[in-house]
């Protein structure tokens, strides 16, 4: 099966980008070199394409009910031009996917968008679609993956470059707020949202307007590399790999997200949260420090002193701003302290390793 392109995949292309396969679309790894675009997002503003991520609009008399049983959050509190990060959970509490909710301004045509994980967005037009007719609910799901593109502005000085190039005050666009405005002459939603721990704003808008507001975006170009090392650096979750309902079928409870549930509403799932919500879950999510050389690297055993498997990393790098090997990894409750000395077994050699509290950085 062919990969899917993002709009500006020919723009990328004339820049010399190098590409990877991620979540069944060909999208950029690097324009220039990880720590370059990294550093660029921690000391002033870079630019990603993130059109990967799927769109879905959900709208009619039922959106909110619709869509507030299908997230962990609670999607009724969300007053027009804001927004709230959620899981997607089975019966069982799992989570399938994580999201951002906006409740859409006016001015937008719909009334809820939610943005599902790449790959993600037609697995989930079906959810809600199925969901819908089986609850009875009055409500049009639409899947407008392919019709919009998402450019992401992060860094210190990223609201003030979007600011230069739209007309809505984004001076005063509070985080988790999201406002209808024109940017580099085009109709766009401009969300203060964003996935590498620094403020900025995430811009959707038509297809046809992505390469307008990818080029207005005066800023370093910055790829799927980059966002990875500034995501794990702020602690935050990649679905498939600190969470898949399969391979690593976890809770939000285990994932470190148990704010954004909402055990006062009903949802799918809800039961089984609340369950566990007293006592907690036997294991975390937590962050890990090496203290020898090496990288820990998803799937790699996490080890007690004495050489007892406790667990596994599900996402590592070397950080480029601390310079020391970070990752996250699953342990037992009673690991999750910051200063808990561990092992990561690093191609069979354990390596002294110790917990610390995310996001690593301050």
């Amino acid at each position: 099966m062919s990969l899917r392109q993002s709009p500006l995949r020919s723009a990328h292309e004339a820049t010399g980008a190098d590409f990877t396969d991620f979540g069944g679309w060909e999208m950029p790894v690097d324009f220039d070199s990880i720590r370059t675009e990294h550093a660029a997002v921690r000391d002033s503003a870079g630019k990603f394409d993130v059109s990967h991520m799927g769109q879905v609009v959900v709208s009619g008399p039922d959106a909110a009910a619709l869509t507030g049983r299908l997230t962990t959050n609670d999607v009724q509190e969300l007053g027009p031009g804001e927004a709230q990060y959620a899981a997607i959970t089975d019966e069982s509490g799992v989570m399938l996917d994580d999201t951002v909710v906006y409740r859409l301004p006016d001015g937008w045509d719909g009334e809820y968008l939610f943005v599902p994980n790449a790959g993600h967005d037609g697995e989930m037009t079906d959810r809600w679609v199925g969901h819908r007719d089986r609850w009875g609910l009055e409500a049009t799901v639409e899947n407008r993956t392919e019709a919009y593109a998402m450019v992401a502005v992060q860094g210190p000085e990223a609201r003030d470059l979007a600011d230069r190039e739209t007309e809505a005050d984004l001076g005063s666009l509070g985080r988790f707020e999201v406002t209808a405005t024109r940017v580099a002459g085009a109709d766009a939603l401009v969300a203060r949202t964003g996935y590498t721990g620094e403020d900025g704003v995430e811009v959707v808008c038509e297809v046809e307007d992505a390469g307008a507001v990818w080029s207005a975006a005066g800023c370093r170009p910055c790829g799927l590399g980059a966002r990875d090392t500034l995501r794990i650096e702020a602690g935050f979750l990649l679905s498939g790999q600190d969470f898949h309902p399969e391979e690593e079928p976890r809770t939000p409870y285990e994932a470190g997200i148990g704010f954004a549930v909402a055990l006062e509403t009903e949802f799918v799932g809800r039961d089984a949260l609340a369950a566990v919500a007293d006592d907690g879950p036997a294991e975390l999510l937590v962050g890990l420090t090496l203290d020898e050389r090496g990288v820990p690297r998803h799937g790699y055993p996490v080890e007690s002193p004495d050489g007892e498997r406790v667990g596994h990393v599900t996402s590592g790098t070397m950080s480029p701003t601390l310079g020391e090997p970070i990752g996250l990894a699953y342990l037992p409750r009673a690991y999750d302290e910051p200063g808990r000395e561990v092992c990561v077994v690093v191609r069979d050699e354990p390596k002294k390793a110790h917990v610390t509290a995310t996001p690593f950085l301050s």
